[in-house]
């Protein structure tokens, strides 16, 4: 990738590591992966973006937010001034999630199953995270094992209730067009992955790659 003299910080997905980026090469770019810190038990996101944004030490950084670290960035932008946003496989509203994200938050279906089932990983899973292959697979699984499941909670709870209207001038959305768990039928104004699902910089690291250079220059 070209050098761009803009700190980077890369958000990662719910709970997730950099483990999700490491097909991507992103040669001399000055990035930091923002790791995740533990949540206030009923903490708002927007005081927990707030939290974790005393971790960026330059002015106007570039944010990269990946599905829920997409949310997490636009949050942190209502803060401190951001020279650009990119959202992967993320939504930028509300109004971006399926219908069933909105039935869940009414009936409070999160809240009537234990932390551990969403740490469950089947062919679901895959499914829904457009996965293919078995080592993604493994992958994958070893992501949902690792997570938190506290913090899972909590964030499933911040994304069924999240309300965001503010989209800043200068973000940028890119996101596949098999996306099970966003589906692109809701979004507007995003930069389209073909083939890809929630799992894309996995499982479409190239095409990611090629777009993430193309927007750093």
């Amino acid at each position: 990738m070209n050098i761009t003299d803009t700190k980077i910080y890369i958000i990662s997905g719910l709970g997730v590591d950099q483990r999700v980026f490491s097909k991507i090469n992103f040669g001399s770019l000055d990035i930091e992966y923002l790791d995740w810190i533990t949540p206030i038990s009923h903490e708002p996101l927007a005081i927990y973006a707030k939290r974790l944004s005393s971790k960026i030490t330059v002015k106007q950084p570039i944010l990269i937010g990946l599905s829920f670290g997409g949310m997490i960035a636009i949050e942190i932008a209502k803060t401190i001034p951001i020279k650009k946003i990119i959202l992967l496989a993320s939504a930028k509203g509300r109004h971006e999630f399926p219908i069933r994200y909105r039935l869940a938050s009414w009936l409070r279906i999160n809240q009537l199953v234990p932390n551990s089932f969403f740490k469950w990983h089947n062919f679901l899973s895959d499914y829904f995270f457009g996965i293919s292959s078995e080592e993604d697979s493994q992958l994958l699984k070893q992501i949902l094992k690792d997570t938190d499941p506290v913090f899972m909670a909590w964030a499933i709870h911040q994304i069924l209730h999240w309300k965001n209207r503010f989209i800043p001038g200068n973000l940028i959305h890119i996101h596949g067009d098999k996306d099970r768990i966003i589906p692109i039928k809701s979004l507007k104004n995003s930069i389209v992955i073909k083939g890809a699902g929630h799992f894309m910089t996995v499982t479409h690291s190239q095409e990611v790659e090629k777009l993430l250079e193309e927007m750093l220059i």
